[in-house]
């Protein structure tokens, strides 16, 4: 069986950590490196930890990022409240300046990207954050990378006890609990299980699909 090292950001958020704990229960996993924000305080024998408060900074930690055969880049942040021009600084250049310094590191590697439905990959949509999601996929898929998929969720309904980083995300779920199995049996849902585990074997069962609705990210899941 073939083993991975792989890189995850955004770890610190529900959909980074269904990636983490799926990676770290996966046999094909064998090295995990995090980049947060801020500690997520995980201690296990697969994984390390590296802080980077500034992701502009990429280049001074960019000597512990060679050996790698994937990046999942779940970090992100709601358009709700936000500038366009606040909007695009986080998520294009943060991320541009990402696959940059891991194009430098590790050519051969896989870039996943988690994106969202009806992002715009024409870039010239009426809705603000889905214009600037589809020029940062845009700049992922064009960058050279061995392979990159843009993970596009809808609905995620949350397994194993991970929670989200939102408030109100939360106050939400509570409210939707009853209904996450009926939720569960939509094929237009998904749930962190599934998501971490399309993660994963987009690396083991390359597919020529690269943008990836949830209907789409259940079927890589179940890949065997």
């Amino acid at each position: 069986m073939q083993k991975f090292n792989v890189i995850i950001t955004g770890s610190t958020g529900m959909v980074g950590k269904s990636v983490l704990l799926e990676c770290i229960e996966h046999p094909s996993i064998k090295k995990i490196l995090l980049i947060n924000r801020s500690t997520l305080n995980f201690d296990h024998p697969k994984v390390n930890e590296v802080l980077l408060t500034d992701f502009t900074q990429m280049q001074t930690i960019q000597d512990q990022l060679i050996g790698f055969d994937a990046c999942f880049h779940c970090m992100g942040i709601s358009s709700i409240g936000k500038s366009e021009e606040e909007f695009t600084k986080i998520t294009f250049n943060l991320t541009k300046i990402l696959a940059d310094t891991m194009y430098k590191q590790n050519k051969d590697m896989v870039f996943n990207y988690v994106s969202g439905t009806l992002t715009d990959s024409s870039e010239k949509g009426k809705t603000m954050w889905a214009r600037v999601k589809g020029k940062t996929e845009n700049y992922i898929l064009n960058k050279g990378f061995k392979d990159a998929y843009m993970f596009r969720p809808g609905g995620i309904v949350p397994e194993k006890g991970i929670r989200s980083s939102t408030g109100w995300y939360n106050v939400l779920y509570v409210l939707l609990k009853p209904f996450f199995p009926l939720m569960k049996r939509n094929k237009n849902m998904t749930t962190t299980t599934k998501f971490g585990q399309a993660m994963i074997n987009s690396l083991i069962f390359p597919t020529e699909l690269k943008l990836l609705e949830n209907e789409n990210i259940n079927h890589l899941a179940k890949t065997l």
